[in-house]
């Protein structure tokens, strides 16, 4: 019964039945997918039930009427939040009077019917309700399951493709549903004689009468069910070849609902996804159209003979009018036309012959052979895979479109078993070997301690068993190893031998671990070669062909994005459709205040009367959007099928992060996403930016030519800026909100400033065009004082006199003669001269695009990670495997330090600024060593049952397995981006150092390492304390002076400075260091390719007045604690020079120190 009113027929879904109609207290229903809610209002339908919605205008009047009558209620769609109203209701808190129970609604008291029944359903697939709702409802969540998704796939597929047997199917289980119910009656109804029978039963002639019928029935249901179960076995017999098909289907769904976890605006429903299979499926239909035959059909049918007889034209007429008239019309009109016995009785025997025909037309079938069948499947599964992943991929922004077809391309290999569990997980963790041995010398020059011990990792792995172990073929053949460290495309480069035959799947291994910055080309590869090309070179976006799989049920949703308007693509389609704004039936509204009535009046008038309605910027009215998606939920029963409703959104901003809820999760879900980027390249952002102007532009300024080659310039400078941010930290630290506004406004003041100069005759002022550039119009976007020296420089470099003299905007990049050049030969000179794009272009080093390459592929895999779950092993980690992890951080973790015997070793004197700081480090060193202990030792005694696991248990044990630093512990720690086994040996070298410097009661070992303080900025403030009390100078006017020695192991340190400290730890990044001759200071150098970090001599830090600091020949450096940049800055330091060096090269360059190579 429940089935035929809607219920699924899975397990799950029977289970969740069965609560929700035996559940004492009102069913809480989570349904993303709806199927749920539809069951319930069928199969509440006979109790009359009343639907309504949380903050509905009659929703109080509704209940009060239904507790009263005793009939149901179904509030659809609720959010997190609960009227407070609806509380007594919720928890059931009667009021007893006399013999009637009442329940206080409000303010007033409602006679409560106890056949009233009260149903919540919400379509958030994670909701959080309040404790007081958890305890007082039963919370039955009616997600859909994979095994539960993949038997409703399957019964679509076979009803696509063989109607006949889904036919077949279902009135089989429709009638065995019948036969359950009537022998569950009949057993009822002998129960109930047999309980009231009186006397001897022998005597009851109308029982035994009733007990023979009975025993008749169910012989004949018990034949009949047999029948049925024999003819079920034959059709799943022939469905089961189609369950691969739905297997994938299935699998491609979960994809879908996992990429809610990557970004706010890829939420999808099932009923979209039933719709693209579907499509699919059809597509390629073997049956042919389900046609009604027509006369013509039947009068050729008729009319043919059987060795050349003669036809009879007017049997065939009959019997086709008889046919398609009906028995009355076929009988009056047919059999009186012919004019005599003979004609009427042909028709009556051609009439079953039709009837037959027409049957036969309409479900025609192709049977196929078995070897048919299976090539027939494998061609079903390639089509629904393709499908779906382009309506999916449609909606993805290109930064995430590579890592969803990995996952794909993963997931899709680990169901056929190709691809093990362990295997995947190794590949997206890449853990080290807690227990690797020491790295040989041969490899030393090339590898890295944490390289080596992932790769012996990976002989975890049987492939890299079979011809020995992996790091012992590469201690043997080191040089032909390190050759192909070296290739520039590392991924198609011949491995060495031993591993040449690796598939591309266990190359990847290599890659992930060795060259990082080839994993995305790779990943590429690795999905051409199992998917197919169409899954990474995606068709240009056809609107069109959008148009076409949207229904006036399915907005269309576009995001924006700087430099694209769908608007005129969806204008242009609407007038090829005789639809435009002149007529009426297109409506372009630009949300805002004020026009919220005037969207849902357009929308009303629209679904009734077939019009477009466009939205756009529907993210600037967040609190009017649950507005929206009520309209167009209301609009669903009526609307027209020649609606549509477009809407347009930007997406979250950088600030809020890709997971802010902007958009309400169902209006994304029924919406068809089109994310349709611009290219960012620095040609495309060049030629975008040029297009926002026009030769009007140009005329209306009254310097012509300073303004054509500011503004070329100031276009470069906008193009550079945009693709400054793919190179992440090193090119800005965070990632800005520069708009094509600024863009304009700045065209703006220049021309403005160009007329002023032009009317008063004085030169044109650069420094205060730049100013305006770069502090106030970009530069308002700029949080970080370093971005904003970027951004000064490239201005500097840009925006001056020399562009009227062919000025060199970049390497190989010159600007062109103003006087000779107008707008269109300007956009030629764009298309003609443009270079190809290189960091060069950026002033950045090629060693740049690597760490982005790298970086960009260390994402892939964390994003994986995140979101996959079970899939990658971080939703199904088991708790007691972090049991040996434990004992071994256990073993290696040092004690705390005996603050109190330190402290008793210091006379008064001691207390220099230099032991205070060591005091200080020591001091957060215990609070942290303390919390791991302690965190560890509670995991332990939850994991023996002496303690009940708590949440932050768990994610202690995930942590651990998944080789993470915890979050409480980094909150007590410092910056750092390392994983945590790498984590741990940096804190274990720290404590070593905290354990030596607190021993001499000088404060000062020979060389400080200053990466392994937790404030090192406190330290270099010690520097100056120190020197400013010896000499007697204000602090106020101290400073720090940095001289880098030509040392590179702090060993050879014999002693301390006779001023200041000694340093160590610290990396280049943008840049290298050139050592010097002698006791000459070396220099900042041009980056070495693939040395991304290299390290940094010893350098000595001393404190002088700020009046004696100079900065001839001296690059101003930032520190900062890590490659992440931004909030991580301690200090700013002299670094010398070539005495021929321009220092905006190295701004350019996006130069720094770093304290840890990450």
């Amino acid at each position: 019964r429940w089935c035929a009113k809607g219920l699924p027929s899975d397990r799950v879904s029977l289970e969740n039945g069965a609560i929700v109609t035996n559940s004492e207290r009102w069913c809480l229903i989570i349904d993303p997918q709806t199927q749920g809610v539809v069951w319930v209002k069928q199969k509440e339908a006979e109790r009359k039930l009343q639907v309504t919605r949380m903050g509905h205008a009659k929703m109080v009047q509704i209940f009060e009427t239904c507790i009263d009558a005793g009939r149901s209620v179904l509030i659809e769609n609720m959010d997190e939040n609960i009227d407070a109203v609806l509380q007594p209701v919720i928890a059931r808190n009667f009021i007893k009077r006399g013999t009637r129970r009442v329940l206080k609604l409000g303010d007033k008291d409602i006679n409560y019917n106890a056949n009233f029944r009260l149903f919540m359903q919400t379509k958030l697939s994670n909701p959080h309700y309040q404790p007081e709702i958890q305890a007082e409802c039963t919370i039955i969540n009616f997600t859909v399951t994979e095994q539960g998704l993949e038997e409703q796939l399957l019964f679509l597929v076979v009803k696509l493709e063989r109607p006949d047997l889904a036919r077949t199917k279902s009135e089989l289980i429709q009638q065995q549903n019948e036969f359950k119910v009537r022998l569950a009656d009949l057993e009822a109804l002998l129960l109930e004689k047999l309980a009231s029978a009186e006397g001897d039963i022998l005597d009851d002639t109308d029982l035994i009468l009733g007990l023979e019928e009975a025993k008749a029935t169910f012989v004949e249901v018990k034949e009949r069910v047999q029948v049925a179960q024999e003819t079920e076995a034959k059709i799943n017999v022939t469905s089961e070849h189609y369950r691969p098909v739905a297997s994938r289907g299935s699998l491609l769904f979960f994809l879908m609902v996992d990429l809610g976890m990557m970004h706010t605006f890829y939420k999808y429903s099932l009923d979209a996804f039933v719709m693209v299979v579907t499509r699919a499926v059809n597509g390629v239909s073997l049956r042919k159209p389900k046609t009604r035959p027509t006369i013509a059909t039947f009068l050729v049918e008729g009319m043919e003979t059987e060795e050349g007889g003669s036809t009879r034209p007017n049997t065939v007429m009959g019997s086709v009018s008889g046919a398609l008239h009906g028995a009355e019309s076929g009988a009056s009109g047919a059999a009186s036309e012919a004019g005599d016995g003979e004609a009427a009785e042909s028709d009556a025997e051609f009439q079953p012959d039709l009837q037959e025909r027409r049957e036969s037309v309409e479900e025609e079938v192709v049977e196929l052979t078995a070897k048919e069948l299976d090539a027939r499947v494998l061609v079903l599964e390639d089509l629904v895979t393709s499908s779906v992943f382009s309506y999916l991929r449609r909606s993805l922004l290109d930064a995430d479109k590579l890592t969803v077809a990995a996952m794909l391309a993963l997931r899709v290999l680990q169901h056929a078993g190709t691809i093990q569990q362990h295997e995947l997980d190794i590949l997206i963790r890449a853990p080290p070997d807690p227990s690797a041995p020491p790295m040989p010398d041969s490899t030393r020059s090339w590898l890295s301690e944490t390289q080596w011990a992932q790769l012996k990792t990976l002989e975890q792995i049987a492939v890299f068993k079979s011809s020995g172990a992996l790091t012992q073929t590469m201690e043997q053949d080191s040089l032909g190893w390190k050759r192909w460290f070296g290739e520039e495309r590392a991924e198609a480069a011949d491995l060495p031998r031993g591993c040449r035959e690796l598939q591309t799947f266990h190359r990847l291994f290599l890659l992930r671990v060795l060259r990082p910055d080839r994993i995305g080309a790779a990943l590429g590869q690795f999905v051409v070669d199992n998917l197919g090309t169409e899954f990474v070179e995606q068709p240009p976006f056809n609107m069109s062909q959008t148009y076409e799989e949207s229904t006036c049920l399915t907005p269309i949703f576009f995001v924006l994005f700087p430099g694209v308007d769908p608007t005129p693509v969806v204008e242009g389609l609407a007038r090829q459709l005789g639809i435009n704004e002149a007529n009426g039936r297109l409506v372009n509204l630009s949300m805002g205040q004020g026009q919220e009535q005037v969207a849902i009046h357009a929308l009303n008038r629209a679904s009734k009367d077939g019009g477009w309605v466009m939205l756009q910027n529907i993210h600037l009215m967040q609190a009017w959007l649950k507005i929206l998606e009520r309209t167009l939920e209301v609009l669903e029963e009526f609307a027209h099928p020649d609606f549509r409703c477009i809407l347009t959104s930007e997406p979250p901003s950088n600030l809020q992060g890709p997971m802010f809820e902007m958009v309400p999760e169902a209006i994304l879900q029924k919406c068809i996403k089109i994310a349709d980027e611009a290219p960012t390249d620095l040609k495309s952002n060049l030629r975008r930016a040029y297009a926002k102007f026009a030769q009007e532009d140009i005329d209306s300024c009254l310097k012509p030519r300073e303004f054509k080659a500011t503004l070329f310039a100031l276009c470069f400078f906008h193009a550079l800026i945009l693709g400054r941010i793919k190179f992440g930290p090193q090119g800005w630290s965070k990632k800005y909100p520069f708009n094509d506004g600024d863009l304009s406004i700045c065209a703006k003041v220049l021309c403005n400033y160009l007329n002023n100069s032009e009317r008063l005759g004085i030169e044109v002022p650069w420094p205060d065009l730049r100013y305006i550039f770069g502090e106030i119009m970009y530069g308002g976007h700029i949080t970080d004082h370093w971005d904003r020296r970027v951004c000064n420089t490239y201005l500097a470099a840009l925006v001056q006199p020399d562009l009227l003299q062919n000025l060199t905007l970049a390497p190989g990049f010159k600007s062109p003669d103003a006087s000779k050049m107008e707008y269109v030969q300007y956009q030629k000179f764009i298309e003609e001269r443009f270079p190809p794009e290189q960091p060069q272009l950026f002033g950045l080093h090629p060693n740049a695009e690597i760490g982005f390459l790298t970086n960009q592929g260390i994402s892939i895999f964390k994003t994986i990670q995140s979101v996959s779950g079970s899939d990658s092993g971080a939703g199904s980690l088991d708790i007691v495997a972090s049991a040996p992890i434990i004992s071994r951080y256990m073993e290696q973790l040092p004690a705390s330090f005996d603050m109190a015997e330190v402290r008793a070793r210091l006379r008064e004197e001691d207390y220099t600024p230099y032991v205070i700081s060591s005091l200080q480090e020591s001091d957060r060193m215990i609070l942290l060593l303390q919390e791991i202990r302690g965190s560890l030792v509670e995991l332990e005694l939850g994991i023996s049952g002496q303690l009940n696991i708590t949440e932050g248990m768990e994610q202690l044990s995930d942590s651990l397995q998944l080789n993470r630093v915890n979050p409480s512990w980094e909150r007590l720690a410092y910056a750092s981006l390392k994983a945590l086994q790498a984590w741990f040996a940096d804190l274990l070298q720290r404590v070593r150092q905290l354990v030596a410097w607190t021993a001499d009661r000088s404060g000062l070992l020979k060389s400080i390492w200053i990466s392994g303080l937790f404030n090192p900025m406190a330290f270099l403030t010690a520097v100056m304390q120190v020197t400013a009390r010896a000499r007697k100078l204000p602090l106020d006017y101290m400073t720090n002076r940095t001289t880098f020695l030509n040392i590179k192991d702090p060993g050879d340190i014999v002693s301390l400075p006779v001023d200041g400290v000694h340093i160590h730890g610290l990396f280049m990044e943008g840049a290298s260091w050139e050592e010097g001759k002698g006791d000459d200071e070396g220099y900042i150098a041009d980056s070495k390719m693939k040395e991304l970090h290299p390290r940094m001599p010893v350098a000595h830090v001393y404190a002088i007045h700020v009046d004696q600091m100079t900065w001839e020949n001296m690059y101003h450096c930032p520190v900062f604690v890590t490659a992440k940049r931004g909030l991580t800055f301690v200090v700013q330091v002299n670094v010398r020079m070539d005495p021929d060096d321009d220092e905006r090269r190295w701004v350019l360059a996006g130069a720094a120190l770093l304290m840890t190579d990450d």
